[in-house]
C-alpha cells in the first residue's frame, strides 16, 4: 500500500512515432518523492522492479538511467532562530495601494481565494509547529544540509493563494511586489551572514545541532552510483529551440528602468487584456 508522503509523476518521453504502429522503443521518466533516505530508496527499487518485471511479461529488455536525486531537507535550528531574529527586525515590505490591488486582481482573475498581501511576519516555521505534509520544495539543498548546518528562506516576493508549478504564481514577477519582497529577503540574509562571521558561539551551535541531533536522526543515503553522471544535456533540444525566441525578452537595464517598462506594462494592471 502506498504512503501517503510517497509520490510519483511520469511523462512519456517517447512513445512512438506513428499512429497505429507498435514502436520498436518506448521510453518513460519516473519521478519519485519520499520523506526519507530510507523510503526513497524503497521507491527506486520498486521503480527499476516494475520496469524489469515489464519488459519480463512483453519480452522485451530495458536500460534504466537515474538522471538526478535531492536529498531529504534538514534544516538547522541555531542558524534558522538567528536568520528568524533579522527576519523580524527587518520586518515585511511596506505594500503599497498598488500592490494590494495588483494582488487582488490577480487572484480575482484566478478564481483564488481573496488575501491581502502579509504585513505581519508569521511564525518561525518548525517540525514542532508545522502541520502533517506530504508536499515540500524539490530542490537540491538538501544534499547541502546533509554536509554542512544549512536552512532555507522564504521570501515574500508573491501573491497569497496562487497555484505552484503554473503561470498564476508568476503573475507577480517584474513587479514592485516582487522587488520588495527580495530585498527584505537579502537584507534578512546579509544579516543572518554577518551574525555568522562575527558570532564564534552561533557556528558552535550550528554545528553541534548538526552532529548531535541531524547526523544520529539519519544518514545520507543517496541512490546515485558512480555510474550516474549529471544530465546536463536534458533540456539541450528544448533550449536551442526557445533560447532564440527568449532573448528578445532579456532584460535591457541600460535603456529601461524596470522590466515593466521594457515590456510596455503599467502597473498595476488590474483588468485582463482584451485579445
Amino acid at each position: 500500500m502506498r504512503k501517503e508522503t510517497a509520490s510519483r509523476f511520469e511523462p512519456f518521453t517517447n512513445g512512438g512515432g506513428q499512429p497505429n504502429v507498435v514502436p520498436d522503443q518506448a521510453s518513460i521518466w519516473y519521478f519519485f518523492r519520499e520523506r526519507t533516505f530510507a523510503d526513497i530508496r524503497k521507491l527506486y527499487e520498486v521503480g527499476n522492479d516494475i520496469a524489469k518485471a515489464a519488459a519480463l511479461a512483453t519480452g522485451t529488455t530495458m536500460t534504466q538511467q537515474t538522471l538526478g536525486y535531492a536529498a531529504p531537507n534538514f534544516g538547522n535550528k541555531p542558524l534558522a532562530e538567528a536568520a528568524y531574529a533579522n527576519i523580524k527586525a527587518v520586518g515585511m515590505p511596506r505594500w503599497s495601494a498598488d500592490d494590494q490591488a495588483f494582488a487582488q486582481a490577480a487572484q480575482t482573475l484566478n478564481d483564488r481565494k481573496i488575501e491581502p498581501l502579509k504585513s505581519e511576519v508569521t511564525e518561525l516555521s518548525t517540525p514542532e509547529n508545522r502541520k502533517p505534509s506530504t508536499g515540500g520544495g524539490s530542490d537540491d539543498i538538501g544534499d547541502i544540509m546533509w554536509a554542512v548546518p544549512t536552512i532555507t528562506i522564504r521570501f515574500p516576493s508573491n501573491i497569497p493563494n496562487m497555484i505552484g508549478h503554473n503561470s498564476t504564481s508568476a503573475f507577480a514577477m517584474a513587479t514592485p511586489i516582487a522587488h520588495k519582497g527580495v530585498e527584505a529577503g537579502a537584507k534578512a540574509v546579509a544579516m543572518t551572514v554577518l551574525d555568522i562571521v562575527t558570532t564564534p558561539q552561533l557556528v558552535t551551535d550550528a554545528r553541534t545541532y548538526f552532529t548531535d541531533v541531524q547526523l544520529k536522526t539519519d544518514v545520507y543515503d543517496p541512490v546515485l552510483s558512480d555510474k550516474d553522471l549529471p544530465a546536463i544535456w536534458l533540456n539541450e533540444r528544448n533550449m536551442q529551440i526557445y533560447r532564440p525566441m527568449m532573448e528578445k525578452y532579456y532584460y535591457n537595464p541600460a535603456k529601461y528602468p524596470t522590466y515593466l517598462d521594457q515590456l510596455g506594462v503599467k502597473y498595476p494592471t488590474l483588468t485582463k487584456p482584451a485579445g
